[in-house]
Order: structure tokens, then sequence, then C-alpha cells
């Protein structure tokens, strides 16, 4: 069964509407995140807030390690060795440096 013109156009249409209105409130969370912030300052109740990087990286490091390990299995088993085996790889590698950059972090710092 064949699909209208009518039908592919709005088909190709809704992931475009879906970015553009994702970007909209992105910017408007920034937007105004970053006047509140302005404000803070203007009436002196700002406080930096502590960013723990180290706490990051790990998380960062085991959660994408994680994924990337899962998917890199199973694209091996399902679709052998090709460019698809990118998918999974990718995440592994960029989870195996942030905890390199742990390791290293947390032993240069003591």
């Amino acid at each position: 069964m064949e699909r209208s013109n009518a039908a592919q156009i709005i088909i190709a249409l809704i992931p475009i509407v879906g970015i553009v209105m994702g970007s909209v409130v992105v910017f408007f969370y920034l937007l105004w995140n970053h006047r509140y912030k302005i404000f803070l300052i203007k009436t002196e109740q700002w406080k930096k807030s502590d960013f723990d990087l180290l706490t990051f990286s790990l998380l960062g490091g085991l959660l994408l390690g994680a994924v990337g390990l899962c998917l890199t299995v199973f694209l091996a088993i399902v679709g052998g060795r090709n460019y698809g085996l990118l998918g999974g790889i990718i995440p592994l590698s960029s989870g195996i440096a942030l905890l390199a950059f742990f390791s290293i972090k947390r032993f240069e710092s003591r």
C-alpha cells in the first residue's frame, strides 16, 4: 500500500518540528536561567556551586563504559565485524577515557 504525498511530507516534517521545538525550549531555559543568575548576583544572594569533576568523570566513565561494552558485544554478535560496531566502540572508548582521567587525577591529587 503506497503512502500519499501528503503523508510523506507530514512524516518528513515531524522530526524537523521536534528539533525546532526542542531547540526553543533549550534556548528559553538558558535565557531564563541566565537572567535568574544575574538577578541573584545583583541581590548578592548568588553562591558559586561546587562541581566535583572527579565524581562526574567516575560516574560518566562507568555509565559510558557499561553501555559501550553491552552495545559492542550485542552488535558484534548480531552484525559481525562491520562499521555498525562503532556504535558500541565509541561510547566504550569514551568511558575508558573518563575512567583513565579519574584514575590519573585521583593519584595525582594524593
